[in-house]
């Protein structure tokens, strides 16, 4: 054992109190595996526990405190190496802490300060190689403060130097860096594709089915659906450099396809540490990811083989960008039934529309609105409308276009089903070769092997039988996946693909065209569609921007809610008036409508009857049931409204008003003569509240206001200024 000589035997310093305490002696290091590395620094320090002896403690008295876990440790109170001693000093057991350097008793400023108090308190000692240390007396105390203060400085330096040299070497592309699936280093150092044909074919695989389905869940399916595994090298342990099979997952693709290695980029210093985000205890916290390429500390085109070529690489990076479920970007295609989902674009102030379903006895009705200048400034929306009419006008668009391509269309399809099914198809193949190639090795190991060494043959015989058992199930597996998908088209097949991408309408009605693919057509020719209401009438302005920039305009018309909202409800009330001074019926003013081309609100082909019958009276032409004021209980007072009538002096609609009613927003009763009208309660400060409720913005009743409990919590049934 190395002796360590202390220059100063204590000065006068120890005293009887202190050998009464525990004498620690602190060995630092930083992990196990440098414990096991660097044994001479270990030793010296443990020379320190003879000095201790000598120093008058008994050996049964001095603790050896080892702190080879590092501060990944959670400073526990009966915690390991450092908070270990930080709890011995502070319950007074301590009369001598010693190591090999003071600097070694601590990381960092803060945590050699603290143990300086710590030790001042508990009346503690302090001794190194140069000397013991009271840190109550001035001069050992600020000797100790110099000697930490140097030691920070020294650890910076070091650190410095070693980033310095670290980058340097990672300029030239010579860091080794860990290697991703796909790829191995050689003897010399050298970055290469993996030998093994399998592992590439998977590789190449996953970036060419992302280049044709778009999403990173897509690929994962088609993977898990066809049994495909992703190869890749153990990094440590025993069996490295080894090749395993893992079954894909979301991230391992979505890793897969961010790294630039696969398209020849050496790049080093993609993250970075944050202090601020650093969590206690978490060594490898506070990264800080998906840097810019152009906040790489290094990147180097061309330094590595390649799977892909760059221009693909940052195709893939856009196309996940843009996936991502945000309102800037488009957004992966979804099921639901809106198809121009993220293509929609507000003519007014140039942000992305949202998409909104509402469910009715048809199901999901789309609706696209603009409303981040609303959530984000709090100003009125833009505009919002329906979705139908706009998805069938750009669908019409896009099939118009994609008819002169038909017969290209049908023979690029077939041919990407054919290709996509031979790439799995050389999969399986390598698969079985593997599984052949392993049982005819654990038939020669078993052969070799001496057959009156039982012990040895057992264990091969049993290694050859498993080998088998696999070779035959994954035969199995085979048969099954050739039997659903065989490797080439049949000639039905191929008539199918041709005889629907003939018939491209068809083909985008078929029942087993699903949303998402008619979706992914859309954004395959479109950009966007910019559409600009004409106020709340039923005029529309949309302007399709092709893939390649060019445009086309349309003038839409769109269905409202009301009939006030159209924009020829003048014209609309000017004949009403003149049909009705012809004492015709009601059928005979509804087929004059239709014939003179003025429709209803929802766009439908002709007005219904009780629509002209309810215009007439809300025009005053002939007199209805409104203007009879008798009740059950005689004629309405003062305050007292027919429902109808009340509802047009707010000006919304009657349903509303009755759903008002229903919840116990508005007084009222039935009158028990028929029709059995109901009667409202408002007296003018009553009618002056509910027009005020009116005009709160939509989705105002949601929310519970808890400044003002007489404000209503349910949800309105108020009707927008269009559908």
């Amino acid at each position: 054992m190395s002796r360590v000589l202390l220059r100063e035997r204590g000065d006068g310093k120890i005293q009887g109190r202190h050998r009464e305490g525990l004498a620690i002696v602190y060995v630092r290091q930083s992990s196990r595996q440098q414990v096991l590395d660097h044994g001479e620094s270990t030793r010296l320090q443990y020379g320190l526990f003879e000095r201790a002896v000598a120093l008058g403690w008994p050996a049964s008295r001095v603790m050896v405190i080892d702190e080879d876990l590092g501060r990944s440790a959670a400073r526990a109170a009966e915690g390991p190496g450092f908070a270990r001693l930080v709890t011995e000093i502070t319950m007074g057991h301590v009369g001598l802490v010693l190591g090999l350097e003071m600097s070694r008793l601590a990381r960092a400023g803060q945590d050699w300060h603290q143990l300086v108090e710590l030790c001042t308190l508990a009346g503690a000692l302090l001794a190194d190689a140069d000397g013991v240390y009271d840190p109550n007396r001035y001069n050992d105390r600020l000797l100790l403060g110099l000697k930490g203060t140097m030691t920070e400085v020294e650890l910076h330096l070091i650190k410095q130097r070693m980033a310095s040299g670290r980058l340097a070497k990672a300029g030239r592309g010579e860091l080794a860096l860990p290697l991703p699936a796909g790829y191995v280093r050689t003897s010399s150092g050298e970055v290469a594709l993996d030998p093994d044909e399998q592992v590439q074919s998977v590789i190449r695989l996953v970036f060419h089915l992302f280049e044709q389905l778009g999403t990173v869940h897509a690929v994962l399916r088609f993977l898990v659906e066809h049994q495909v595994q992703i190869g890749m090298r153990e990094r440590s342990g025993p069996g490295k450099g080894e090749l395993v099979w893992r079954p894909p997952h979301q991230q391992g693709l979505i890793n897969l396809l961010r790294n630039p290695a696969y398209a020849g980029i050496y790049a080093y210093g993609r993250s970075r540490t944050d202090s601020a985000r650093r969590l206690p205890g978490r060594e490898h916290s506070g990264r800080v990811r998906r840097l810019d390429a152009d906040q790489w500390l290094v990147r180097i085109e061309g330094a590595l083989p390649a799977y892909i070529g760059i221009e693909q690489y940052e195709r893939n990076l856009a196309r996940m960008a843009a996936n991502r479920a945000h309102a800037a970007a488009v957004g992966a295609p979804r099921e639901g039934p809106a198809l121009l989902g993220g293509l929609v674009v507000c003519g007014r102030c140039g942000q992305r529309m949202q998409v909104g379903y509402e469910s009715n006895r048809q199901g999901l009705i789309g609706r696209y609105s603009c409303q981040r200048r609303h959530h984000t400034y709090g100003e009125p929306r833009c505009q919002q409308m329906a979705g139908r009419f706009l998805d069938d006008h750009v669908g019409a668009q896009v099939l118009s276009a994609l008819a002169p391509a038909a017969l290209e269309l049908s023979l690029t399809a077939a041919q990407q089903v054919e290709a996509r099914r031979a790439e799995v198809e050389r999969i399986w193949q390598q698969r079985l070769e593997r599984a052949d190639y392993s049982c005819e090795r654990a038939r020669r190991q078993y052969q070799l092997a001496e057959p009156e060494n039982r012990l040895v043959v057992r264990q091969l015989e049993r290694e050859w039988e498993t080998a088998l058992a696999e070779r035959a199930h994954l035969t199995e597996e085979y048969e099954r996946y050739r039997r659903r998908r065989p490797a080439r088209l049949s000639a039905a097949e191929l008539a199918a693909i041709r005889a629907l991408a003939e018939d491209i309408p068809a083909l985008w009605a078929a029942p087993t065209t699903t949303t998402a693919d008619r979706k992914k057509l859309l954004r395959a020719v479109i950009d966007c569609v910019q559409v600009t209401a004409d106020g709340a009438s039923e005029c529309v302005h949309a302007t399709v921007i092709w893939a390649g920039g060019a445009r086309t305009e349309a003038a839409l018309v769109r269905p409202v809610a009301r009939v006030d909202q159209l924009s020829y409800f003048p014209q609309l009330a000017e004949r009403i008036k003149t049909l009705a001074g012809q004492s015709l019926t009601t059928a005979q003013m509804v087929n004059r409508l239709a014939a003179d081309g003025l429709r209803p609100p929802h766009q439908g082909e002709r007005f219904h009857p009780g629509e002209i019958q309810h215009l007439i009276r809300r025009l005053g032409i002939r007199p209805g049931q409104d203007a009879d004021r008798r009740t059950d209980q005689g004629r309405l007072g003062r305050d007292q409204w027919w429902l109808a009538t009340l509802a047009r002096e707010i000006g919304m609609p009657t349903a509303t008003v009755f759903t008002w009613l229903k919840r116990g927003w508005i007084t009222g009763r039935r009158d028990t003569r028929p029709p059995y009208r109901w009667i409202i309660t408002a007296d003018r400060a009553e009618v002056e509240r509910l027009r005020a409720l009116r005009q709160l913005p939509a989705g105002h009743h949601n929310r519970r206001h808890w400044l003002d409990a007489t404000l209503p919590t349910e949800s309105s049934d108020d009707e927008g200024a269009s559908s």
